[in-house]
């Protein structure tokens, strides 16, 4: 970007979200001043160790849990690993079934298919409906003797269909099973508090909650027991080896703060600039297929198929406007999203997505311009211009 140029419209929060100002402002000291290691016994070690739980405190209120309940991760992927490999080789004794849906984020598909390819796991791959949902009863009815751990995401990242954790907790209970939700792209855009949810462990990320990237958390109900991924010595409890990260931990502890006092207030400014978005796209282009549950979707994501054209040549003509077509894992591709097609796309249909997400300082000035730019590529495109 040249300076003194007009920076595009972000429209693509659900990738990764800015770090917040006051994110910056509450780390720095602990880059600049409060260097010292959380394990040492003198007073710079006391000021880092005593950052460290707060921040740890700061993301438990956010998740209605205790602090002890909080493990400081690298990430997402990190706290996905921790939570599902941790579970299936600590409990390899009682059963060797994990049950999954078809449209998980890779870093959950893929460290099942690890568990499946290298160890042995029997994983099943619970289809969606039309909606993204998955089917409790069917859930429930793939449950075996064998079954240790579920693991589905509480959102999609891609439609941002909000999936039935809270029915799943209580059919995890009946039959005795963990349950693991990746709530990455949940947490700070609608209520999650794991009593709530019933689940065991959760997975939730700094960079989706407007901290750095680098930095996660993992809930993990008290007397769940996991292996863990690293060793070495006793930090976090024994749970994670390695010198804490105290500035990223400062970071997101605030983040989790900033999130549950704007909670309410965020919710329904995103509701309507969604509402605005899209009809302001209907009445240039005509009527789009929206992607994703009606109601249980999601308050910032837009999730949209728009006929007779591809979602990343749209991308190619819109520099003003920094969108995707998916998950930024797999943006660029060329071909339909996977999530799209287990949902009963049509092929053809689902190359035309565009997934639209909007955050804390999305304005409607930059939702009519969005709207003017994507709507003027799409119809050249049509129009063979």
């Amino acid at each position: 970007m040249n300076p003194g140029t007009t920076p595009p419209i972000y429209l693509d929060y659900n990738a990764t979200k800015p770090v917040d100002p006051a994110v910056v402002a509450a780390m720095l000291p602990y880059l600049e001043q409060h260097f010292g290691n959380p394990s040492s016994s003198h007073t710079y070690g006391h000021a880092a160790k005593e950052a460290h739980e707060h921040a740890r405190a700061q993301v438990a209120a956010l998740l209605g849990c205790a602090p002890d309940e909080v493990l400081f991760t690298s990430g997402d992927s990190e706290s996905d690993n921790q939570a599902i490999k941790g579970i299936a080789f600590a409990q390899r004794e009682h059963g060797n079934h994990l049950i999954t849906s078809q449209i998980e984020h890779p870093a959950v598909l893929n460290t099942c298919r690890y568990l499946e390819m290298r160890h042995g796991f029997r994983v099943t791959y619970l289809p969606v409906d039309k909606h993204g949902l998955v089917n409790p009863a069917r859930l429930e009815a793939a449950i075996t003797p064998q079954t240790i751990l579920i693991t589905l995401m509480h959102a999609n990242n891609e439609v941002g269909t909000l999936e039935p954790i809270a029915e799943i907790g209580q059919i995890a209970r009946r039959h005795g099973i963990a349950l693991h939700t990746d709530a990455a792209q949940t947490v700070g855009k609608v209520p999650v508090q794991v009593d709530d949810l019933g689940v065991d462990l959760l997975t939730m990320v700094g960079h989706k909650l407007y901290a750095p990237k680098g930095v996660g958390a993992l809930y993990i109900r008290r007397g769940t027991v996991l292996d863990p991924l690293m060793h070495g010595a006793g930090h976090e409890g024994g749970r994670r080896a390695g010198t804490e990260n105290v500035p990223y931990a400062v970071a997101l502890g605030t983040a989790s703060a900033l999130a549950e006092a704007q909670l309410a207030s965020q919710k329904e400014r995103w509701l309507a600039l969604r509402e605005r978005l899209l009809n302001g796209l209907v009445a240039r282009v005509g009527l789009v297929q929206v992607n994703g549950h009606s109601e249980r979707r999601l308050p910032n994501t837009l999730n949209i198929c728009v006929p007779g054209v591809v979602g990343e040549e749209v991308l190619a003509r819109t520099p003003e406007v920094a969108t995707s077509t998916g998950m930024a894992c797999h943006a660029g591709l060329m071909e339909p999203s996977s999530v799209l097609l287990a949902m009963g796309i049509e092929p053809t249909l689902a190359l035309g997505a565009l997934r639209l997400s909007l955050g804390r300082w999305t304005t409607a000035e930059e939702i009519e311009r969005a709207v003017e730019v994507l709507s003027a590529a799409i119809l050249a495109l049509r129009q063979g211009v």
